[in-house]
């Protein structure tokens, strides 16, 4: 044995007779239960680091008293069914709220031994568990009828049959999440709605079954909703809009982005009802036009956050009205907002409200604002990020002497190449940067050949298109020096089989 590792043991002995009697002296100094008030406070991995510093120390942190809060997200690939029965038979009645958003392993038995031994349980998320199936839903409904908050986002199996089994056995439900539960409809949610008259919070993003009729249900039983996000329920009318607006006045969240058949009709029905409204979110809903905007900046004047990405019918107008009305904005979109330009953004940036409270504002693919614009935005003391992406008249001079104004602010943008100049004197200008061909089969290279100026071409799974197309876009990229040129592809035939985003020109 070597000086120094006998020294190195000594020391080690030290040490532990050091921390052993540390230890002794807090047990003997801290009753019991002042110590489990201690450690009430620790995460899972604290306390888990705890219970092995000795056996009284075991004991306290795994006290079920300790667990009435359960995250486990950051551990989803390696929590598996026997490690979740595990913890339901140590917590018991304890457990009010636990986390397991992304833990791809459980199954309906795992969860069935939670419900049956955590019977107490007030918020469960089960986002992203994929596995589950409505059996999951009925052993909440028989055993956890205190459930105030569930989670069953992206759970895709589940159908009707778990909101029928909530509405039955957790009538203290508050806040549902069924998002991208595509088998749902609106049986289920009418159902859900009937039986849960407490709902202050409905997800449903992307559950393109959802009807007017689930909606209207939903908003005369459930008049203390104050947040809904119908984002992408794409058979969704006026109609929906105009019963939320009738039954929930106290709506402070909305999201209808992607509700594409929704008209002004809807806005002005949010603008007579909903005064208290907070956040808009409308994107992608193209029939939406100043008159819809005028409307609600003249009545929803505690509007902080508004999404209009997509709008593409709004104008300065809409601005002006938004500077004016809307003195407490913070979050404003105008991405691919198309005919804005720096007079909207004039308005906008020199008013009070923009002055005191913007923070974020998003102008991506707004073609006809130049420097002007952000000469406009150097008032806004608070704007922390600013989105240019593909807003071609912008330059970083602009861009330069706006970080003179507001040194912290984050500017997101990048410089595409020109468009080319169109081949005929007579036709108008063209400000697409990015082409977008979606399942085109019966596209072939001739077709998309004059696209080949554009600084972006997308070609997803269009199955005419060949190598031919590849090798001219390369020859015409060389030839105009497009730096930033390429050609997205995915799925093509056997006679292209390219990646997404293999090819890329520089």
């Amino acid at each position: 044995m070597t000086d120094n590792h006998y020294v190195h043991k000594k020391r080690s002995n030290v040490l532990t007779r050091v921390f052993m009697e540390d230890e002794a002296l807090i047990n003997k100094k801290l009753p019991k239960e002042l110590l489990l008030r201690i450690f009430s406070y620790l995460d899972v991995t604290s306390l888990c680091r705890c219970a092995q510093v000795s056996k009284a120390w075991n004991v306290l942190a795994l006290d079920g008293s300790n667990w009435s809060r359960i995250d486990l997200f950051n551990f989803q690939r390696d929590v598996e069914g026997p490690v979740l029965e595990n913890i339901s038979r140590r917590c018991g009645g304890f457990l009010r709220q636990i986390l397991l958003k992304g833990c791809l392993s459980l199954t309906d038995n795992s969860l069935r031994i939670l419900a049956q031994h955590c019977n107490n349980i007030e918020d469960i998320n089960l986002n992203l568990c994929k596995k589950l199936t409505d059996t999951t839903s009925q052993a909440l409904s028989k055993h956890c009828n205190k459930l105030q908050r569930v989670d069953l986002g992206s759970c895709s199996v589940i159908t009707d049959l778990s909101l029928k089994a909530l509405a039955d056995g957790c009538p203290h439900l508050t806040h549902v999440n069924i998002s991208w539960c595509v088998n749902i409809t609106e049986s289920g949610v009418i159902a859900l709605a009937r039986g849960c008259r407490k709902l202050e919070s409905f997800t449903s993003m992307g559950c393109v079954q959802l009807t007017n009729e689930a909606v209207g249900v939903l908003a005369s039983h459930c008049s203390n909703l104050s947040a809904i996000n119908l984002h992408q329920c794409t058979n969704l009318l006026d109609a929906a809009v105009l019963s939320l607006a009738e039954h929930c006045p106290n709506l402070l969240y909305l999201c209808l982005s992607h509700c594409s058949q929704l008209t002004d009709a809807s806005l002005i029905v949010l603008a007579q009802r909903c005064h208290q409204l907070h956040t808009l979110e409308v994107a992608c809903c193209s029939q939406f036009t100043d008159t819809g905007f005028q409307a609600l900046a003249r009545n929803c004047r505690l509007l902080a956050k508004l999404d209009l990405e997509e709008c593409v019918l709004i104008t300065d107008a809409t601005l002006i009205h938004l500077a004016m009305g809307c003195p407490r904005l913070e979050k404003l979109s105008l991405s691919h907002c198309e005919l804005i330009t720096d007079e909207g953004v004039r308005q906008l940036g020199t008013s009070p409200c923009a002055a005191e409270h913007l923070t974020v504002l998003d102008l991506d693919n707004c073609p006809l604002i130049t420097d002007a614009s952000l000469d406009h935005l150097i008032s806004c003391h608070n704007l922390q990020r600013i989105e240019l992406f593909d807003c071609q008249l912008i330059t970083r001079i602009g861009i330069r002497r706006l970080r003179n104004f507001l040194p912290n602010i984050k500017v997101h943008a990048y410089f595409a190449p020109a468009t080319p100049p169109p081949s005929s004197t007579n036709a108008r200008t063209r400000y697409c940067r990015c082409c977008e061909l979606w399942s085109c089969n019966s596209y072939s290279c001739d077709v998309i050949q004059p696209m080949l100026g554009h600084a972006t071409v997308d070609v997803v799974s269009s199955g005419g298109v060949t190598r031919t197309l590849v090798r001219k876009t390369r020859q015409f990229c060389l030839k105009e020096k497009l730096w930033s040129t390429s050609l997205h592809t995915n799925g093509l035939t056997v006679e292209a089989p390219f990646t997404l985003s293999s090819l890329s020109f520089g």
